[in-house]
């Protein structure tokens, strides 16, 4: 069980490093790539994959805390499913919406490590 915890968490870091990575990559010409949508999709279920695993075990989990990560992953997902829609058909992203969704995941990233 701790292997997987910890690929899990391996995975969940993973997705948000390319997400701020494609972002700090992208920064002169903001859009969204399709790497950061499947990244968000990657933190989104490897967060909840780990709150169930930490709730069927004897961890705590702090709900309040993972409801605010959830409410902000989904926005996250949210844009970047609609940026990389816009990115395929050749359209132009906002920069509001490209840099949403870096500064959105270093947002996540703070309050994953300081809360």
């Amino acid at each position: 069980m701790d292997f997987l915890h910890s690929f899990l968490v391996f995975l969940h870091i993973l997705g948000a490093g390319l997400i701020v990575g494609i972002w700090a990559a992208r920064i002169k010409n903001p859009t969204v790539m399709p790497g950061q949508f499947h990244a968000a999709l990657l933190q989104l279920v490897t967060g909840l994959l780990l709150v169930g695993m930490n709730e069927m075990g004897d961890g705590d989990v702090n709900h309040l805390k993972v409801g605010i990560k959830l409410a902000i992953t989904l926005a996250i997902a949210v844009m970047a499913f609609i940026g990389q829609r816009k990115y395929k058909k050749d359209q132009p992203v906002p920069g509001g919406l490209a840099n949403g969704v870096g500064i959105l995941t270093v947002v996540n990233v703070a309050l994953a490590t300081m809360w």
